[in-house]
């Protein structure tokens, strides 16, 4: 099958919506990248995700997730850059501003490994980032792009607004070569982070995070934390990124779907503290934010407009 299969699954990729496509050999997670990862982990640098935690052996070795697997499809779907905003807005992360964006992947992901069972009979496994496997290592391996000191992966040319899914294959396909570039010393994020989460060795406390502490966090955030306006999540450690400036017609690889809803682009604070349950469940339908209750939105509004006084 060799480079046959491969070509067939870059070309039905593309067709579906996919910006990127790689390959890897589905095999243990390499020793180094596992020690740092226990590491951030037994130094409680994920904060209250304790989900992250667990099922420590499947996100070791993909081929538990999948018995039989011996390829790694890393696939990477664009989301929109930035908007500018009215001044009396309220901001989102990008990524949050179309529809869900575990929807949208999932369903691109099974058209893609339904079109590969048909051509070759395989047995496979969808992945998105609810399953526990480690995204952005299988990209690097897979020659999509390098973990950047932000954490995020970084696509060369194209930058790093996208999402990553995964799909397990049972049959051999000739795996692309790594991607072995990296940020150099630029530390541009690393100096505008507002919460000062990155310590600029790769390495970042999640308790300092504005998205991690507008999204996941469910206690009172810290005294002295400025929000900066941020309702839902933060895009800063993007939005400095070298690699994210003059990305010719980014737009234009993002599946309608993931477009920007107007409505959370027009959000105000006196439309957050107006809004009633059954608004939100409206709102926030097939839509990621729906992963923060409207009493955390009013919260996070709370914290910004007392910042502000």
């Amino acid at each position: 099958m060799g480079m046959d299969i491969k070509e067939f699954i870059r070309a039905e990729a593309a067709l579906a919506g996919f910006a990127r496509v790689g390959f890897a050999k589905a095999e243990e997670v390499d020793s180094n990248s596992r020690d740092i990862y226990d590491n951030w982990i037994a130094h409680g640098r994920h904060a209250g995700m304790q989900y992250m935690e667990r099922y420590e052996s499947l996100r070791t070795d993909p081929r538990l997730l999948l018995d039989g697997a011996l390829t790694v499809v890393s696939c990477a779907v664009a989301y929109p850059e930035p908007r500018v905003q009215q001044p009396h807005t309220l901001r989102f992360a990008s990524y949050a501003l179309g529809d869900d964006y575990h929807e949208v992947v999932r369903q691109m992901l099974f058209g893609l490994a339904g079109r590969i069972v048909e051509r070759t009979g395989a047995e496979v496994r969808v992945c998105v980032d609810t399953a526990p496997i480690r995204e952005r290592y299988w990209a690097v391996k897979a020659g999509l792009g390098f973990i950047g000191i932000n954490n995020q992966l970084i696509i060369p040319g194209l930058g790093s607004r996208f999402f990553l899914g995964e799909i397990l294959l049972t049959v051999p396909v000739p795996a692309d070569a790594p991607c072995d570039e990296n940020c150099g010393s630029c530390m541009a994020c690393v100096r505008a982070c507002p919460g000062g989460a990155l310590d600029g060795n790769g390495g970042m406390d999640c308790s300092r995070c504005h998205s991690y502490l507008t999204i996941e966090h469910r206690g009172d955030i810290p005294e002295g934390v400025d929000l900066h306006g941020h309702l839902y999540g933060c895009d800063v450690c993007q939005d400095v990124c070298p690699h994210n400036r003059n990305i010719k017609d980014h737009d234009s690889l993002v599946p309608e779907r993931l477009m920007p809803r107007q409505q959370l682009l027009e959000m105000t604070p006196e439309d957050i503290q107006s809004m009633t349950s059954g608004d939100y469940r409206r709102l926030s339908r097939h839509s990621a934010i729906r992963r923060a209750p409207l009493a955390q939105l009013i919260r996070n509004l709370r914290y910004i407009q007392k910042k502000n006084e």
